[in-house]
């Protein structure tokens, strides 16, 4: 009952903080701004959310997660990149904000565009999920498990940044969702050519 309050309490604050962030942008809302409209303190806010960046992009420890349970949770003699796609490939046909393609994505994404802050702590998220990729990896008794989950995640960040440059041109969501699953396919069948994650 309690961690499900914690999580609720969570959620509603990064809803509001994403809210009022989209309708005014980064640098024009406060973390106190956010905590009045929450009915939360301002010291709440920062024990759910170290940075004001974090209440924006409040995934990154989802993906970390998604990443690194895709490895350790595949099934017996799955390889790992196999794990992998499997779970990209859920994430674009589930339309999920890690998957890369969706309806409202473009206003997301411009929001992170336009600030500075955010577009460097998006990067941070990219080595904090290439970290815990690159745990399990080794628990996974990967050759080199680092190169692998850099080259994993660079490969993944291309694809998903190809996407929504052209979400932000105005592609019709649906032929860039096509087209991120090839560009998906093809990026995995580079890294399993290559002897990745082997």
């Amino acid at each position: 009952m309690r961690e499900r309050k914690k999580h609720e309490t969570r959620q509603r604050i990064s809803d509001i903080a994403t809210g009022l962030i989209a309708q005014r942008g980064f640098d024009a809302v406060t973390v106190a701004e956010i905590a009045r409209a929450a009915g939360v303190s301002p010291m709440t806010v920062f024990n759910y959310f170290p940075r004001k960046e974090d209440l924006f992009l409040d995934r990154i420890p989802q993906a970390a997660d998604l990443f690194a349970t895709a490895v350790r949770d595949r099934a017996p003699g799955e390889p790992p990149l196999a794990a992998l796609r499997r779970l990209t490939l859920r994430l674009l046909d589930e339309r999920h904000p890690l998957g890369g393609v969706g309806e409202t994505f473009a206003d997301f994404w411009r929001v992170v565009v336009d600030s500075p802050a955010l577009r460097a702590r998006a990067r941070e998220g990219a080595e904090e999920i290439e970290r815990a990729l690159a745990d399990a990896l080794g628990e996974a008794d990967v050759a080199d498990p680092e190169l692998a989950a850099a080259l994993t995640v660079a490969a993944y960040r291309t694809v998903f940044l190809g996407s929504v440059r052209r979400l932000l041109a105005g592609d019709p969501v649906e032929e860039v969702a096509g087209d991120h699953r090839c560009r998906l396919e093809e990026a995995f069948g580079v890294l399993e050519r290559a002897g990745v994650g082997c």
